[in-house]
C-alpha cells in the first residue's frame, strides 16, 4: 500500500485512528443506479464486463468521479472466481447467479478445483490500472464468502429459504465441509491475488448468512470465515466483514477476524459496537430506501447514524445494503457531501 493511500481517511477509519473526516462510501456504489453505467453496459453481459479491464476500470470510477467517495470498491461479481475454475453458471438479469448443476452429493465438488492467480489475469491487470488512476484514493477488493457461495452451488440461484442448503448442513455435515473448505481456499487466493495486484483493503460480503442461528454460524461458517481473514492477515490490509439480517451474529462477525464489521441498517450503529466489542470499526448503516425520501429525511437520518457511530472505536459512512438501482444519484452526491461536511474537524 502506498503512503498516501495508507494515511488517507478510509484506511485510518478502518484502523481505529483519528480521521479529518468520516469517510463514506457505497455498496453497489457502481451501477445502474448510474447513466454513465447503463450506457457502458447497455450491450454488454455482467460476466463479461466483469472479464473486461477496461471497462472494470471505467465502470470502478464513475461513482468516485460522480459522488467524490473515499474509497473505491473493485467492479465485479462474488461468482466470478467460480466462473473462472470452470463452474457453468451464469447471471441473470432480474434474478441473479443461476447454477446449471446444482451440488447435492459429492460427486458436484469435482469441478471446485483450487484457483489461481492465472485464471483471472483481468483482475490483476484491472486492479493495477485502477491503482494508478485512483492515487490517493483507495481501492476495496471483495469475495463471496463460503456461506453465500455455497448457498447458491446448493440451491441453483437466489433462495428465500436456503432450504437445500440447511439441509446439506444439517443432514450432511462432512459433504458440507467439504464444500465449504474448498470454497475457503478458492476465495483466499481471490482475495491475495486482488490485494497483491495493488488493493489497499477487501471486503467479504456474507449476504445470506443472516439466515444462520449463532450456534450454527460458529459450528459451520466461523472456521471458515476466520480461515480467510487469517489467510490474508500477512498482506496488512484492513479486513472488512458484511452480511445482510446478521444483527445475531454481530459479535461472531467481528471474532472471524475482520477489523472492520458491516452493519444492515436494522441495529444502530451504537448498540452494534456494545455488540461487536471493543478493538473493531465499523461501516454503516442508512437504510437504502431512504435515499426515496425527500433529502431532509436523508441528512436527518445520516446525523442520527454519524452521531452513534461515534460509540465505534472508527467509522466508515456507508448504507447497511446495496445502491438500489433506481436510486436517484444527486442523492448520494449530496449525502456524501453532508458526511463530509458534517464531519470535517
Amino acid at each position: 500500500m502506498n503512503p498516501e493511500t495508507a494515511e488517507s481517511p478510509f484506511i485510518r477509519a478502518c484502523r481505529g485512528l483519528s480521521v479529518p473526516h468520516t469517510p463514506v462510501w457505497y455498496m453497489r456504489q457502481a451501477g445502474r443506479a448510474l447513466p454513465e453505467y447503463r450506457a457502458v453496459r447497455a450491450d454488454v453481459p455482467m460476466l463479461t464486463a466483469c472479464a473486461t479491464p477496461d471497462l472494470i476500470v471505467e465502470i470502478t470510477m464513475q461513482p468516485v468521479r460522480r459522488y467524490g467517495v473515499d474509497a473505491a470498491i473493485f467492479f465485479s461479481d462474488i461468482v466470478v472466481p467460480l466462473k473462472a475454475i470452470g463452474i457453468d453458471l451464469d447471471l441473470k438479469p432480474g434474478v441473479g447467479p443461476v447454477i446449471a448443476d446444482p451440488i447435492r452429493d459429492a460427486s458436484g465438488l469435482a469441478p471446485l478445483r483450487p484457483l489461481s492467480a492465472e485464471d483471472v489475469p483481468y483482475v490483476t491487470e484491472a486492479v493495477r490500472a485502477l491503482v494508478k488512476e485512483l492515487g490517493s484514493t483507495p481501492l476495496i477488493g471483495f469475495a463471496g464468502a463460503p456461506f453465500t457461495l455455497a448457498s447458491y452451488l446448493i440451491e441453483g440461484g437466489p433462495s428465500k429459504n436456503h432450504d437445500h442448503t440447511k439441509a446439506m448442513m444439517y443432514g450432511e455435515p462432512e459433504l458440507w465441509h467439504a464444500l465449504m473448505d474448498r470454497l475457503t481456499g478458492i476465495t483466499i487466493t481471490y482475495l491475495r491475488t486482488q490485494i497483491e495486484a495493488g488493493a489497499s483493503a477487501i471486503q467479504l460480503f456474507d449476504s445470506w448468512v443472516g439466515a444462520v442461528a449463532p450456534d450454527d454460524y460458529r459450528e459451520f461458517v466461523l472456521p471458515y470465515t476466520s480461515r480467510i481473514f487469517a489467510g490474508v492477515a500477512d498482506l496488512d490490509v484492513p479486513r472488512i466483514h458484511f452480511g445482510v439480517g446478521t444483527g445475531e451474529l454481530l459479535g461472531l462477525l467481528g471474532d472471524a477476524g475482520a477489523d472492520v464489521v458491516g452493519v444492515d441498517w436494522r441495529v444502530p450503529l451504537d448498540e452494534a459496537a456494545r455488540r461487536v466489542g471493543p478493538g473493531k470499526a465499523l461501516q454503516g448503516n442508512l437504510d437504502p430506501a431512504v435515499l426515496f425520501a425527500p433529502f431532509e429525511v436523508v441528512e436527518r437520518r445520516a446525523r442520527d447514524i454519524l452521531a452513534r457511530g461515534r460509540a465505534a472505536e472508527g467509522h466508515v459512512f456507508n448504507l447497511g445494503h446495496g445502491v438500489p438501482p433506481s436510486a436517484d444519484p444527486d442523492q448520494l452526491t449530496r449525502l456524501t457531501d453532508l458526511v463530509h461536511e458534517a464531519t470535517t474537524s
